[in-house]
């Protein structure tokens, strides 16, 4: 296959296309699991296989894609008409940034297949955690696990040939109750990925059950809980929710497409623009922000983007100035020519397609926040006068350029005088954008850092969904309004 997919990319470079590249998917697949109140509500399994076609030819990019590898020729031949169609309505004409040639692989990190562990005993964990979670005051309880695996074979006219086979497994768990007004909450664990590998092996029993203990006994505080106050407090973010800020106001708002207007009709743009990079204050001097595709143990890092760009450690935001911006070899051409001014000077190896059959487009690596030096949680909760610790994503509302937000979570710890006081229950928190990160006052150490994981991020037209990290400590925001 691959010999037939080289000679199609060069009988497409000798009539004139640009840059051609093929991404053949031997193999995707996912298994879905899913126990509620004790009982199998969900077994699915997907399989599925294809080539997708990208032609650059006069300025325009032309797109196929099919499962069916029965006429290759043709599938190319569509890809280079659909190439010259576009050029005729293209306003920006397609340039791509420089980079290597590449024979390269690479195969996540992971010691146990999932797909080789019989199908009796992932239903077996599933049985082992719901009974964990069976206790008073849970009314339903869910337990998941997502697995997924792909092998891509990537070939272009610039000589890169990249294979990725790639495992991914993602656990959860979830519990829900009633408190006496009729109100429903909730309470989830997804465990911080660690060590260095992602197989089977990561569903660790004795971290399930002790998180399973863990989110019961607080949904049950949250059921006899006060209403969180309505009043300005510093706001202590755990990475249960570190991770949700970072990703709806850092990630998607430092999208290089987004921000060039490429994402207007679906998920709103971004309030950067190109003159900000370089001088913008984007937070307090704590935050350091940045593009990191190269953890080993996380979805957000796959060896080389779908550019065939090797994975990358980039520079977000440096000491609270914006520096950077999660980019593909398209992007970072287009924005040096908008801006009459070299901001980049390649690509950050962040183009990405969710299947063979979507084009490729800027997806968040892993986007983290550097630990500081404001040591423990413990250490930053003693040096809070008035404030709230969160903790849990339960409702999220972002600006139409991210330029605020609105989030609601499962549960705060209220803090006075540097002691933990009461559980509240409904807490929220709201602020503008560049205002809440310029009010960052204290950064935990690398105890409070984990690497939480997304695995269902939606960008595009069509949607595109895509599975990524993000590596947070404890930060502490100081004046934030709460409980609205």
């Amino acid at each position: 296959m691959q010999k037939q997919l080289k000679a199609q990319l060069d009988r497409l470079k000798k009539a004139g296309a640009t840059y051609v590249d093929a991404r053949w998917y031997p193999v995707e697949e996912a298994n879905y699991l899913m126990m509620w109140n004790g009982n199998l509500k969900n077994a699915a399994s997907s399989r599925e296989s294809g080539l997708g076609i990208r032609v650059l030819h006069n300025g325009a990019w032309g797109f196929s894609a099919s499962s069916d590898l029965g006429n290759l020729e043709g599938l190319f031949d569509k890809a280079f008409d659909n190439a010259n169609t576009a050029a005729q309505r293209v306003t920006f004409p397609v340039r791509l940034a420089e980079k290597e040639a590449i024979q390269a692989s690479f195969s996540s990190p992971n010691k146990i297949d999932p797909f080789g562990i019989p199908l009796a005993e992932k239903i077996h964990f599933l049985q082992e955690m719901d009974e964990q979670l069976n206790q008073p005051g849970v009314m339903q309880r869910v337990c998941e696990v997502i697995f997924m695996r792909k092998q891509i074979i990537f070939l272009d006219t610039e000589g890169s040939e990249i294979e990725k086979n790639i495992i991914e497994v993602f656990p959860s768990l979830q519990v829900m109750g009633v408190d006496a007004d009729g109100e429903a909450h909730m309470r989830k664990f997804s465990p911080a990925r660690s060590g260095e590998t992602r197989g089977w092996e990561t569903l660790d029993r004795q971290v399930f059950e002790q998180n399973a203990q863990r989110i019961t006994r607080e949904l049950n505080e949250v059921l006899v809980a006060e209403s969180c106050p309505k009043e300005d407090r510093s706001v202590i973010l755990l990475p249960g929710i570190m991770f949700l800020q970072t990703h709806e106001t850092i990630g998607h708002a430092l999208e290089l497409d987004r921000i060039l207007g490429y994402e207007l009709a679906y998920a709103g743009g971004s309030f950067v623009t190109l003159d900000d990079f370089g001088k913008l204050r984007y937070g307090s001097d704590k935050l350091t922000a940045r593009a990191d595709a190269t953890l080993p143990n996380s979805p957000g890092s796959f060896g080389f983007d779908d550019d065939g760009i090797p994975a990358q450690n980039n520079l977000l935001i440096n000491n609270g100035i914006l520096v950077g911006a999660i980019s593909g070899r398209q992007m970072v051409e287009e924005a040096n020519a908008r801006a009459r001014r070299p901001i980049f000077d390649g690509s950050g190896g962040a183009n990405r397609a969710t299947s063979f059959y979507r084009v490729p487009i800027e997806r968040m690596t892993n986007i983290n926040i550097d630990p500081g030096k404001d040591g423990s949680l413990d250490d930053i909760v003693k040096n809070t006068e008035h404030g709230i610790i969160l903790d849990g994503e339960k409702s999220w509302s972002i600006g139409s350029n991210r330029e605020q937000f609105h989030f609601a979570t499962e549960i705060g710890w209220l803090v006075e005088d540097g002691q933990v006081t009461n559980v509240v229950k409904n807490s929220t928190y709201k602020g503008e954008t560049l205002k809440f990160y310029n009010s960052l006052s204290a950064v935990g150490d690398e105890s409070t850092w984990q690497v939480r994981y997304v695995d269902n991020c939606g960008k595009g037209q069509p949607n595109q969904i895509m599975q990524l990290g993000h590596g947070v400590p404890v930060c502490r925001f100081d004046n934030v309004r709460i409980g609205e």
